[in-house]
């Protein structure tokens, strides 16, 4: 049985900062490879004429779906209020970009910034958290009165130190406790950090509205040494009919090259990329990797 899915890619794999003036042929490119959907990474919101993307999307029907970018200034659970103030109205603006491209959800690790990774006590961890669930809780508060979802997004342990397993955002989703906050799991994480791809996805549960996925080292899916049968078990389980998107990024942009740490390019070309991992997802959404997908967990 095929898993009944969209395929998307990221604007990360080509370039940083996405803006409107690298639409048009990227989009076009990316609706003549067959995708359903681009997924739109939110770095500089003033890149963004959202009527213009709205236009181009309807011309080469794809569904847009929006993430963002938590640096160091856009942080929920800063000590310094400015940060916290900054990182809710960053959140907004893209929750109205969500809003006016017609995307469900907004989409990333928004409950700290990307990076923070320390050894701090339990009782400053605690403090974190709680301050993470009361400022997403008034996210998922804005992200209601606009009829969208938020989407959490684990990280793995060398960029967050907060959310790093599924378990640990259902959590945080559980002491939100607002039907707006989501779960979005990534395969490159999950990689490091999960015991079982399929018991993750099955953790996630219904809370799972978003899936990104490359291989284990951010490369074409199906490359290297991701277990694409837990996958296709965990998601049918759960019933997933959302998108699976691709997210690997373009070491040209040297800040995000660093923030990511991608030294080199991880194909011939971002294109060959795009078209091969496309390939090799509709073949395993069709069940048709090679495995039996339905065999007994032994993860």
């Amino acid at each position: 049985m095929a898993l009944n899915v969209k395929l998307g890619v990221s604007t990360w794999l080509w370039t940083s900062p996405f803006s409107t003036s690298l639409a048009k042929p990227l989009f076009e490119k990316i609706s003549s490879m067959g995708y359903d959907a681009v997924e739109i990474a939110v770095e500089d919101p003033a890149l963004l004429d959202t009527a213009q993307l709205r236009r181009l999307l309807e011309e080469f029907n794809l569904n847009a779906l929006v993430c963002g970018a938590f640096g160091p200034d856009r942080d929920l659970t800063a000590e310094d209020e400015a940060l916290r103030k900054n990182s809710l109205s960053y959140i907004e603006t893209c929750l109205d970009i969500c809003g006016e491209l017609g995307a469900p959800f907004f989409a990333g690790p928004m409950y700290a910034a990307v990076g923070k990774a320390r050894m701090v006590s339990p009782q400053q961890r605690k403090r974190e958290w709680d301050l993470a669930v009361t400022n997403l809780q008034q996210v998922c508060r804005l992200a209601e009165t606009r009829g969208l979802a938020i989407a959490l997004e684990p990280l793995n342990r060398f960029e967050s130190d907060l959310v790093n397993t599924a378990a640990d955002a259902a959590r945080m989703v559980a002491d939100i406790a607002h039907p707006a906050a989501k779960i979005l799991l990534d395969g490159f994480h999950m990689n490091i950090e999960e015991a079982s791809i399929e018991q993750a996805i099955r953790s996630a549960g219904a809370n799972l509205i978003h899936v990104q996925v490359a291989d284990n080292y951010r490369g074409i899916p199906g490359t290297g040494q991701v277990n694409w049968q837990a996958w296709y078990r965990g998601l049918e389980a759960i019933g997933y009919t959302g998108t699976v998107s691709i997210e690997s990024f373009t070491p040209n942009n040297k800040e995000l090259a660093a923030a990511v740490c991608v030294w080199k390019p991880l194909a011939e070309s971002e294109d060959w990329f795009a078209s091969e991992g496309l390939r090799f997802l509709r073949q395993w959404a069709s069940g048709e990797v090679p495995g039996d997908v339905s065999r007994p967990h032994t993860e």
